[in-house]
């Protein structure tokens, strides 16, 4: 045990007596010591609630033999964040979570860790961890919230809230109606209830062989929430006695069958950042032609929250998970051997999972779309890449040319949108926002939330070096690369350039000569960075990579 360097031995006096100091007894220091990484804060609706599950998680862990030793780690509400310079902050503060998980593991010697997250960029950082970091691990989420109710329809954040704003913009809906949007969108704790990124991911997690079945689907609410809590507690002492670590169950295989998984859900953007950051941390080797490979040969078969009326209360409901898996198994989509926490196979793990209503998760072969739920594209205005969540998109602008409408900043865009300044067939252009020039890669989920609420999301296509929401709907193409402040050809972009998107071709250029092209770029100039000095942005922006590669810290 790790934990025998600060527990054991007459060196260790001191040690103990800090122990004893905070009520723990000799008998406590003979056990396994559980980091217990607990995310709960006041400020998101998906961590509020996470004292309780630790509560039940500790449970576990002393049921099973072992010490359980509490700590907590930042997090973010992106939807909180969002739209003013605090979204600068939530993708850069996945590495903080990382990093700081790392410096309370090492520094106190941790024979295993459960971590406990639920929203955006908490789980992909505990995730990082747990692959750097590569003692027993186990995640566990707070669970998505349970849809919302208004005038007789379900609706969420994204539904509601967020594009009320646009609908209220374009006058149509009053002044009262946006109020009951905002009272009526969020009525319980938990991830928020469609499949943005947050509850992508815990989904992902249990793809990825992290997370004990049900992990990504049991609504918050429900009791079988904490006793999902308190299994995983118990778990963490099978992994460790059997000294089963992540970089054991995090293989390609297992990433392939999380991107696989995605694919056929339909799950957020944000994921192939979040896989590809996941990944490095592991020592796997993962590019962006492996979703575009996995997602040209995936059958897309639900339509969640917000490329559908579903919510994930309705995937619970309809099997979960494991039929998804299942179904993707038996269709040979699925790597049934990776092993996973649960300390059985994939493949053993959802044997007998069926689904329960074909209305929610539709059978293999009557598929929403015979493709996965991204695409990613190429072509001159973006040569390393570009992300698109082609579910999502309507039909009739799956294939679009228009002029671009240029923007060097959210707010800037944000402003032309509200003012009804944006006309059908346009392309809404937002670049310097990528991962280095933002920094820190703002969503532009205010922009598209209100493209959708004034009923544009038909005729307008916004791309962008920055990234969107796993709420975000309609033909949004971000993750742009090269980024602007790279030189990327976004950056020499001119008012009114014809930009034409081909989503089934996986392309995305501008109608200009390689030599006006090459014109342009030398006149380019680098803006100065928008991270002040001495902030934590700016020593980021200083090292963050490629939204092509993850949008990963240089080692």
């Amino acid at each position: 045990m790790k934990s025998k360097e600060v527990t054991q031995g007459a060196a260790r006096a001191p040690h103990r007596s800090l122990f004893y100091a905070m009520g723990y007894i000799p008998e406590d220091l003979k056990k396994p010591l559980i980091g217990v990484v607990n995310a709960h804060n006041e400020i998101i609706p998906g961590h509020f609630h996470l004292d309780e599950l630790a509560q039940a998680v500790k449970m576990g862990v002393s049921a099973a033999g072992g010490t359980p030793v509490e700590f907590p780690v930042i997090g973010i509400c992106d939807g909180i964040a969002m739209n003013h310079s605090g979204m600068k902050y939530p993708l850069a503060s996945r590495e903080l979570i990382a990093d700081s998980i790392e410096a309370m593991t090492i520094g106190h010697k941790f024979d295993g860790l459960v971590l406990v997250g639920n929203c955006d960029k908490i789980v992909p950082g505990m995730l990082m961890a747990a692959a750097r970091l590569n003692i027993p691990s186990i995640y566990v989420s707070g669970g998505p919230m349970l849809l919302g109710h208004h005038k007789g329809k379900a609706v969420d954040l994204i539904r509601g809230a967020f594009e009320g704003v646009g609908a209220h913009a374009s006058g149509k809906i009053t002044d009262e109606e946006l109020e009951q949007l905002e009272y009526s969108s969020c009525p319980t704790c938990g991830s928020c209830a469609g499949l943005f990124t947050a509850n992508t991911m815990n989904c992902l997690a249990e793809a990825l062989g992290m997370a004990l079945p049900g992990n990504g689907t049991i609504p918050a609410p429900f009791g079988a929430r904490k006793q999902l809590a308190r299994k995983a507690g118990m778990q963490i002492m099978e992994l460790v006695r059997r000294d089963i670590r992540p970089r054991d169950l995090m293989t390609i295989g297992a990433f392939r069958n999380a991107i696989t998984l995605d694919m056929a859900m339909g799950g957020s953007s944000n994921t192939i950042l979040h896989l590809l950051a996941i990944a490095d941390e592991a020592g796997v080797k993962l590019d962006l032609e492996e979703f575009d490979r996995i997602s040209m040969k995936t059958p897309n078969i639900t339509r969640i929250s917000p490329a559908g009326s579903h919510g994930m209360e309705d995937i619970h409901r309809a099997g979960g998970i494991s039929a998804i898996l299942n179904q993707l198994y038996k269709a040979g989509l699925i790597y049934p051997d990776e092993f996973t926490v649960a300390c059985r196979t994939l493949g053993e793990s959802i044997s007998g999972a069926e689904v329960l209503d074909p209305v929610v998760i539709r059978p293999m072969d009557d598929p929403y779309r015979k493709e996965g739920g991204m695409a990613i594209l190429r072509g001159n205005l973006a040569p390393d890449g570009a992300v698109v969540k082609q579910s999502a998109v309507e039909p009739e602008m799956m294939k679009h040319k228009g002029p671009a409408r240029i923007f060097n900043s959210e707010e800037e865009a944000f402003e032309a949108i509200m003012a009804k300044g944006i006309k059908p067939g346009d392309v809404v252009v937002i670049r310097y926002e990528g991962p280095k020039g933002c920094p820190g890669m703002r969503e532009m989920l205010s922009p598209t939330a209100a493209i959708a609420g004034m009923g544009l999301e038909k005729s307008v296509a916004l791309i962008t070096d920055g990234r969107f929401s796993g709420g975000t709907r309609g033909p949004c193409i971000g993750h742009v690369s090269p980024e602007a402040s790279e030189g990327g050809p976004i950056a020499i972009l001119e008012e009114g350039d014809m930009i034409e998107i081909d989503i089934p071709g996986r392309m995305l250029r501008v109608e200009i000569s390689d030599e006006e092209m090459e014109k342009r770029l030398a006149r380019w100039k680098q803006p100065p960075s928008k991270a002040e000095e001495g902030t934590y942005l700016m020593r980021y922006s200083k090292l963050v990579t490629s939204a092509s590669t993850g949008a990963v810290l240089r080692k």
